[in-house]
């Protein structure tokens, strides 16, 4: 009785209009919290989130909803590519506080 059931149901539909709904809310929820941690940035950060990323308490509220809204994968692969990012930002940035330009010295 109960493998009828599951058996008529059709398991091959695939609900684009959900699946669009939900990324689009996950990319909402990702970019408000990236945002929080732009404009807190002068904030020490307390609160860890995964891959090591760390955040200020002001940005809790909306890593929450960033977490609920998306899959645990995609906040993970999201987490890192920004931990990539400002990781190779600060590597140019202190290539630019260390001294301008390498000068060779010229033979003769």
């Amino acid at each position: 009785m109960a493998s009828e059931a599951y058996a008529s149901r059709s398991t091959d539909e695939v609900h684009t209009d959900v699946l669009f709904q939900a990324r689009q809310a996950c990319y909402k929820a990702r970019d408000a919290f990236y945002d929080c941690l732009q404009k807190q940035s002068d904030k020490k950060p307390t609160e860890l989130g995964c891959v090591g990323l760390l955040y200020p308490a002001e940005c809790k509220k909306s890593r929450l909803a960033y977490e609920n809204s998306c899959r645990p994968s995609w906040v993970k692969h999201f987490d890192r590519l920004y931990c990539k990012e400002k990781r190779v930002q600060r590597l140019l940035d202190d290539k630019e506080t260390r001294g301008g330009p390498l000068v060779l010295p010229q033979k003769g």
